[in-house]
């Protein structure tokens, strides 16, 4: 099994690929993506292959909290959650997906479930090592949370770095406001995805930080000020993520009583619009949008159609005469 839920296209979104591929620029002319940055690098397209490695987190295990963020869907906690297909099988099965959407060949293998450096060291070694051991994957993407990283993980991480293996580190950041991170329940302050941000780099590891845009109480003023507070520390890459109501989810009971409106389609563009101009040319996007399927999306409906999203950005930025970039001065 693979997860999937960064990569839906919704019914009827046929219609929106075949615009994008008959554009006259791409997503990648505009904006340094990941895709577009491995390619560059190997000469051939590399696709990621999420994996569920059956690590939880802090925020739901009891050791900082339980629950999980508001935006989490506590519906799908299980105690038998950490049975999971082992990792050679789900690279397999991703593979079988893949060659007959893609045709890629190498991969990266993404360990993207919770927090997936929560663990002892001997386990995280084991489950990287599984992945790095298919001939196929050139490296990992770890994501977890900046509170997650104990002794010796980074060292861990750099090793295989200075074996030649691609190694990404995706630290979820969501917002560098304290009182927001309180209130969506992270478990975690700004400071310490900054002291990990920096400690990761100093060992000359890729940091790629996770962004959510829409956040309760926040305005595009937070998002400009998390981004620009972000590019001042240093990263490496970016994700941008709207916030999507799910169910079983806190922050659905919040939207059901009308205390939370979720963005609009026109409102998220055009924010990662600014935010791609504030944006280094250099620093890799892994992601422009996160996507939920309709089985468990509440709202907006627009965040089950990838491409949908991806084009509404890639026309805001065509309609600007703009890019990643732009604006960017050299000082956050």
């Amino acid at each position: 099994m693979i997860q999937r839920l960064d990569s839906r296209n919704g019914p009827g979104d046929a219609s929106t690929v075949l615009h994008r591929k008959a554009g006259n620029q791409s997503i990648a002319q505009l904006v340094h993506t990941l895709g577009s940055s491995l390619r560059s690098q190997y000469g051939e397209r590399i696709h990621k292959i999420a994996l569920d490695a059956g690590f939880t987190c802090p925020n739901r295990d009891g050791s900082k909290g339980r629950g999980g963020c508001t935006f989490c869907n506590n519906e799908s906690f299980s105690p038998n959650e950490g049975l999971k297909a082992s990792i050679p099988r789900q690279l397999y099965e991703g593979k079988q997906v893949i060659a007959h959407r893609t045709g890629a060949r190498r991969y990266l293998a993404y360990f993207q479930a919770y927090s997936n450096t929560w663990d002892t060291l001997e386990r995280l070694r084991a489950m990287y090592d599984q992945a790095l051991a298919d001939p196929d994957v050139i490296g990992i993407s770890v994501g977890t949370r900046p509170d997650c990283l104990g002794h010796g993980v980074l060292e861990l991480l750099r090793g295989y770095q200075d074996a030649g293996k691609v190694v990404w580190l995706e630290l979820g950041l969501q917002s560098a406001f304290d009182a927001t991170l309180e209130r969506v329940n992270r478990g975690h302050t700004a400071a310490e995805y900054f002291e990990a941000a920096q400690a990761a780099r100093a060992l000359g590891l890729k940091v790629c930080t996770h962004l959510i845009l829409g956040l309760p109480g926040e305005t595009p003023d937070h998002w400009q000020s998390t981004h620009a507070q972000v590019l001042a520390v240093g990263t490496d890459g970016l994700k941008f993520h709207p916030l999507h109501v799910v169910q079983g989810s806190l922050l659905a009971r919040d939207w059901r009583r009308g205390e939370f409106t979720a963005l609009a389609l026109d409102q998220y563009a055009t924010a990662v619009a600014d935010l791609l101009e504030l944006t280094p040319p250099e620093t890799v996007i892994h992601r422009l949008t996160g996507t939920a399927s309709l089985d468990v999306l509440l709202a907006p409906a627009w965040c089950n159609w990838k491409w949908k999203v991806i084009n509404a950005i890639e026309q805001e930025l065509r309609r600007r005469g703009t890019r990643q970039g732009s604006a960017w001065t050299g000082t956050a």
